[in-house]
């Protein structure tokens, strides 16, 4: 993963828990794929586009929860494998963050469903090869590009043994100003496996 930060997220969730009481706190480790619009030519110039999907996305995400079912959320996806930019031999990874108002009511005993909305950011890294240090920073071999993104998803959460759930879901990602490819629409679509502590009855 490359150093991801997930520490931001984490600290998210610490400071959540002592300025407000949630009743359940939710965990899950994903499996996913990112479809977007093919890199097909423009006719006029036969410029190829980048398209940002395709490959296999893992994700990690966690949520808080209350007694009316209203909580919030947070996950991150990123691209399991380098990717070629455009035929150029230049390898990049994108990585999809966001944060989200949640709501989540009982289908039944062992259904929930999961309503998400929020914003995050799209950081793609385009790998170099060669090392660039700074006092702060440390040491990396890539540059990123971060652009704001909007974030709408669901999913199904289906409890198949006390507390441990599969989760179904689907997201929709809408990035402004995406101009390192060719549209500024995606989607993730996968299955996530967690554990809910506590319950939001």
């Amino acid at each position: 993963m490359r150093k991801i930060p997930l520490l931001g997220l984490f600290l998210f969730f610490v400071a959540a828990t002592y300025t407000m009481q949630a009743q359940q706190l939710d965990a899950a480790f994903g499996f996913n794929t990112l479809t977007a619009p093919s890199n097909q030519a423009i006719t006029s110039t036969n410029f190829y586009p980048q398209s940002i999907g395709g490959g296999f996305f893992p994700s990690v995400s966690a949520d808080y929860l209350w007694k009316n079912h209203l909580g919030i959320q947070g996950e991150v996806a990123w691209r399991g494998k380098d990717n070629i930019y455009g035929g150029l031999n230049e390898p990049f990874r994108p990585i999809l963050y966001d944060f989200n108002g949640m709501y989540a009511p009982y289908l039944g005993k062992k259904i929930e469903i999961e309503l998400l909305g929020g914003i995050g950011s799209q950081s793609t890294r385009f790998y170099s090869g060669n090392y660039t240090c700074g006092v702060f920073s440390g040491c990396s071999d890539y540059t990123s590009s971060n652009h704001l993104m909007g974030h709408v998803g669901g999913g199904v959460r289906l409890y198949v043994w006390n507390r441990v759930f599969i989760r179904p879901e689907a997201h929709a990602y809408f990035t402004h100003n995406n101009f390192e490819f060719n549209s500024a629409h995606s989607q993730r679509y996968g299955v996530s496996i967690g554990y809910s502590f506590g319950t939001s009855d």
